[in-house]
């Protein structure tokens, strides 16, 4: 039986976001009292404008196969939504739309790595990017970042971790974990460093494009030299609420899209065409709704920042995007519960939340980074508000060993 799967199937960790979900959903089907501020998921619905365009779709009969790069009025759309909010010209044959973002990330890695390329991972990065590059044979190269730089990739550490076996540096931005966002001169001091090492191709992650407060977005591939050499990817799950419609796409150099296309055909197809007629709704409907809950967003973030930042122990930097923030709680570590229970880790911290708190949070080594945790904000305020005071009475309990 040891041989039953293949090996990069059994090298392969589970994502440790679902599995902290699963363990927290599991305790609340117990009957425990869990708030949940651990899954990446917006807890508004999606814009009704959507919905009904979906729903005519269905009493359309437009439930059958669109073409495989998916269907052309969405990709004459997103060309659209490109060349308005990013400044970029690309036409239909440029874009392949996919089951989701991360099946984007995914073919994309796939069709770029080969045997032995080096893959640049900035950390705290977002889980399944590691195993994407083992997946692809490539060998994933993690650069840690800091909480002093508010967990953001320096040139000066890009230009040091290029070697010549380098392919492939996946920027996120906005992040997940950290919620950091590049702001427009890092990005283009990032873009320095690649021009001079022509053989690095960047996959782009903007999935939490729309999801800022104080930092304008800018896209790599719009910067002069770097749009052949970026697969910029995006969808419609986090700013539209949308994540169960399974809809994203990519947009990167003719060659690479021709890849991916033909990658896609062998695994899945198109997506749903219910969830491509919706994704063009989206597309035309505006940003309107979108800014109402990035509204919400940094109220929420301010206001568990303000409990955070009262904390000892606790270093938070201010997140400039995404729903999420990630403190260090390096500081609490060799601390002791009243139960009996030391803090060594991250892991051992968000453990002690769990089972001792009822609160879900995710450790930070899931995204490589042992000191932090990942506490989403995407709740209610009245989840926030509790999930928050059990915090706060959590980092009270602990005292010195």
């Amino acid at each position: 039986m040891e041989h039953l799967v293949a090996p990069r199937i059994t090298a392969m960790k589970p994502s440790a976001t679902l599995a902290m979900t699963s363990r927290a959903k599991a305790l609340k089907a117990e009957g425990r009292p869990i708030i949940e501020l651990s899954a990446g998921e917006p807890d508004f619905d999606t814009p009704a404008v959507v919905a009904e365009a979906a729903i005519t779709a269905i009493r359309e009969g437009f439930t059958h196969y669109t073409d495989n790069a998916g269907m052309p009025a969405l990709r004459r759309a997103i060309c659209e939504k490109f060349e308005r909010e990013n400044g970029l010209k690309y036409a239909p044959e440029d874009i392949v739309v996919s089951n989701g973002a991360k099946q984007s990330v995914a073919m994309a890695i796939s069709v770029l790595c080969r045997p032995g390329d080096e893959v640049l991972i900035p950390a705290p990065y977002w889980v399944s990017y590691p195993e994407m590059a083992r997946f692809a044979d490539a060998v994933p190269v993690v650069v840690p970042t800091s909480v002093e730089s508010g967990y953001l990739l320096t040139a000066r550490q890009l230009e040091d971790a290029i070697t010549p076996k380098t392919r492939v540096l996946i920027l996120c931005s906005p992040s997940n974990p950290t919620g950091g966002v590049y702001p427009p001169e890092q990005i283009r001091a990032l873009a320095d460093v690649l021009r001079r090492h022509p053989h690095v191709y960047v996959v782009s992650d903007e999935i939490y494009e729309h999801i800022r407060f104080d930092i304008d977005h800018l896209s790599m591939a719009s910067l002069d030299g770097m749009k052949d050499r970026t697969v910029t990817v995006n969808g419609f799950s986090k700013a539209y609420a949308m994540t169960g419609w399974r809809l994203g796409y990519l947009a990167a150099d003719r060659a690479i899209v021709k890849a991916v296309a033909t990658l896609q055909s062998q695994f899945t197809s198109a997506p749903s065409s219910i969830s491509q007629r919706a994704g063009i709704a989206a597309l035309e409907m505006g940003l309107g709704p979108i800014d109402e809950m990035v509204v919400s967003f940094r109220q929420r973030r301010d206001f568990v920042l303000s409990a955070l930042k009262a904390l000892p122990g606790i270093d938070c930097p201010t997140p400039d995007g995404a729903f999420y923030v990630f403190p260090s709680v390096a500081g609490l570590f060799g601390k002791v519960s009243s139960s009996g229970r030391k803090i060594e880790s991250s892991d051992d911290f968000c453990f002690y939340l769990l089972e001792e708190y009822d609160l879900a949070l995710v450790q930070g080594s899931a995204f490589g980074d042992p000191y932090g945790i990942r506490i989403s904000y995407a709740s209610s305020m009245d989840d926030l508000a509790e999930g928050m005071r059990r915090f706060v009475a959590a980092v009270n309990d602990l005292h010195a060993a």
